[in-house]
């Protein structure tokens, strides 16, 4: 399935059923009167976050969602049935725009919702009312009204959805830097590696659970390159989607080091998240240089001299091996607790009603 992150959709809701003009006529009622029974009301369109969808694409094939009409009054004082809901299932994450085009030939875009958390709902268009019955119009001057009313419209929009992946860890690095092995190694997904850059087209998504069956959800953010925020590579295209990420794990391979300083490496990356969005360049990162299996063992020597010298942490893993992988979990799941940790704090200092 191929991964697509926007999609233009029209929705439409049921509109509501007519209200029926009905006359009692039975032997026994010779003035039965009115009794023409309401209209059903029009089926709602509902955009429900569903966390067993990662993408977008099924909407660029499937791109009209209308929900049924109500069912008309009958006689008898029966009322016509409601339409069910139609509910669109989206990938959580998903931002919600309606878009709206003007005589001139312009189109405004108006943010509706952002459905973050599994099963959040928005109700995007409500059903038509259903239509009253002829019963409702009876008065002392107007004993037989032989008509009642048609049912109301539902509403139809234009809908702009825009996928942004929410993850705890976002994954970043150069092409080829080695992620997708290590998010192979860590969790049960199982990207596309290969030695040649831009492997990775699509980011994908892994869960790590420890021993206390917390979940941990890593992105492999597709390889950028210098200028990456003016569109270059991959460009912006899979930059927004660092943006719904708690913190970063940023990867260096050793081809790409500079032997000399080997932490420079990791400057050109951040000033293109700061350049994108300064709030990006402010996320919390853990710097780690991978393929250290390719060292000898007086470079690998050398470079944890020159990595402490520098009193940064960095960790020093093979992703291929599993050498150091470890202590690099152990430390993004500090990390996550460290952040979560705030949080906790103020749900418990908020007062119960």
């Amino acid at each position: 399935m191929r991964f697509v992150d926007e999609a233009i959709i029209t929705v439409r809701s049921g509109k509501g059923g007519n209200g029926c003009a009905s006359l009692r006529r039975e032997a026994n009622m010779p003035k039965g009167g009115p009794d023409g029974g309401d209209g059903g009301r029009g089926g709602d369109v509902i955009l429900r976050a569903d966390n067993s969808l990662v993408t977008l694409y099924d909407f660029r094939l499937h791109r009209h969602y209308f929900a049924k009409n109500g069912q008309q009054g009958m006689g008898s004082d029966r009322y016509g049935k409601a339409a069910d809901p139609l509910y669109v299932n989206l990938p959580v994450g998903t931002l919600i725009f309606e878009v709206t085009e003007h005589e001139d030939g312009t189109t405004e875009e108006t943010f509706l919702a952002d459905l973050v958390e599994d099963g959040s709902e928005l109700v995007i268009c409500e059903g038509g009312r259903g239509g009253r019955g002829n019963l409702h119009f009876k008065s002392s001057v107007n004993r037989t009204p032989r008509y009642a009313e048609p049912g109301f419209p539902g509403e139809e929009k234009r809908v702009r959805l825009e996928l942004k992946i929410l993850a705890d860890v976002g994954l970043l690095g150069l092409p080829s830097a080695g992620k997708s092995t290590f998010i192979s190694q860590v969790s049960a997904a199982r990207p596309k590696i290969a030695p040649y850059p831009f492997t990775t087209l699509v980011p994908n998504l892994g869960v790590v659970e420890n021993e206390d069956f917390k979940r941990m959800v890593i992105a492999d953010i597709p390889g950028l390159i210098e200028g990456a925020s003016e569109g270059r590579g991959l460009g912006i295209t899979f930059l927004k989607h660092v943006e719904r990420t708690r913190f970063l794990v940023h990867v260096l391979a050793v081809e790409d080091l500079n032997r000399e300083d080997p932490l420079d490496g990791y400057a050109m990356l951040d000033q293109e998240l700061a350049a994108y969005s300064p709030e990006l360049s402010l996320k919390p990162q853990i710097k780690v240089i991978n393929k250290i299996d390719t060292l000898s063992p007086e470079e690998l020597a050398e470079l944890k001299t020159k990595v402490a010298a520098s009193g940064q942490e960095v960790y020093l893993i093979s992703a291929l091996t599993g050498e150091g992988v470890d202590g690099l979990l152990d430390a993004m799941w500090r990390q996550l607790a460290a952040m979560e940790e705030p949080l906790a704090e103020a749900d418990e200092t908020i007062p119960e009603a």
